[in-house]
């Protein structure tokens, strides 16, 4: 299997994080529960994947690292942890469901929200589309560092100042960011920073963190045990006691800590190069094809994430898809995306589209054989077109 469906989650996974979930199933118990060296050992693994996901993201509060299902809790936790009756918030044209959901469901309970347009290229009219929306009102402006469908970067760190600006918090779904670009928490003005771990990142699935640097903090939406202040009968406010209640997936944790060395490690800045140079190759060989449809100007990495989506004239993105699975061994995802606005703001909301995304792991033999690949199922597909003529 050539693997080229890295924005859904990364794989393969590095030999280390499969080691350290193997070594946490065999040594770990419940942290913060008990005295005994099984427990012991869980809760020094979790230190550890605080310390490095505080150093990845460039903030001092360890504590203030918090381990989650994945990015979607993170989201959740800040929408419906911060937000309020009466409240205004602003989120982007590009938003994953994990935004746009929860939002919308809060418009029941009195809370408005408005859409700001990304103007691909132009990172002025973003930040006045931005600016434009503000209200008295306005509690939070939340947006996707990166689109998951087109790769489109925001320009989060001016979003972050514009905030500042006007007294606004600030959250960042970075899914598909977090550890594929730098970020730092100290220099971006971000106040809640919401990752995947089992993307960029490199751990396994059904991990996350939420990662705050503000004073102001959002309710928790699961009150239970945390192993601290047992016998008071109201949510632990410590952090992170007030989100992390009932029992942590400890083996995922260990495996997400190993993932952060990974990257950290191989440094972000040479992950997003290297990625880069690989989406850009690919791109490349797409655009000289005929009958395929792209839907961005060039990736340039500066302003995108490694992300391509495309269509095949004629055909529908599933079809593609299928194809390259069964006949070409590729991977890739199809359809929606889980993001109506983004496919809204490009007009493929009928269509869907073809998504690559790529990771440390791909090469240029991969990339090469998936550009002639496409081009063989785009020929064919020309030939029975011309032949039911």
């Amino acid at each position: 299997m050539i693997y080229f469906d890295n924005g859904a989650t990364t794989y393969p996974k590095p030999g280390r994080v499969i080691g350290a979930v193997n070594y946490a199933m065999k040594n770990c118990a419940n942290p913060g529960r008990s005295g005994h060296r099984l427990s012991i050992n869980s809760s020094e693994i979790i230190f550890e994947c605080r310390q490095n996901a505080a150093k990845l993201f460039d903030i001092d509060k360890v504590e203030n690292v918090i381990f989650t299902n994945n990015c979607t809790t993170a989201l959740n936790t800040v929408i419906k942890g911060i937000l309020r009756k009466g409240d205004h918030v602003i989120i982007s044209s590009l938003e994953h469901n994990a935004v746009l959901r929860p939002v919308a469901a809060l418009a029941d309970s009195g809370v408005e929200y408005s859409v700001a347009e990304v103007v691909e290229g132009d990172n002025e009219r973003t930040i006045d589309n931005f600016r434009s929306q503000i209200k008295s009102n306005t509690r939070m402006i939340i947006c996707t560092h990166a689109s998951n469908v087109f790769g489109v970067k925001l320009p989060v760190e001016r979003i972050g100042a514009l905030c500042r600006i006007y007294g606004i918090l600030f959250c960042v779904d970075a899914a598909q960011t977090a550890g594929v670009v730098p970020i730092s928490l100290k220099e971006s003005g971000i106040d809640f920073l919401c990752a995947a771990g089992h993307k960029g990142l490199y751990g396994p699935m059904g991990t996350g963190l939420l990662v705050i640097n503000s004073d102001t903090t959002p309710d928790c939406l699961v009150r239970g045990g945390t192993g601290s202040f047992s016998y008071d009968i109201e949510q632990p406010e410590v952090l992170p006691d007030k989100y992390e209640s009932g029992t942590l997936n400890v083996a995922g944790i260990a495996g997400l800590n190993e993932g952060i060395k990974f990257v950290m490690n191989r440094g972000t800045e040479k992950i997003s190069g290297y990625e880069s140079r690989l989406i850009n190759r690919l791109y490349s060989g797409l655009e000289s094809l005929d009958k395929i449809i792209l839907y961005t100007n060039r990736p340039d990495e500066r302003y995108y994430a490694p992300v391509v989506s495309f269509n095949i004239e004629g055909m529908d993105s599933e079809e593609v898809a299928e194809i390259l699975n069964s006949r070409y061994g590729i991977a890739v995802r199809s359809g929606l995306h889980c993001a109506p606005l983004a496919h809204q703001s490009y007009g493929t909301e009928n269509s869907g589209t073809v998504r690559a995304v790529v990771s440390v792991f791909n090469n240029t033999e991969q990339i090469n054989y998936f550009v002639n690949s496409v081009n063989k199922i785009a020929r064919l597909n020309s030939k029975k077109v011309a032949i039911k003529g």
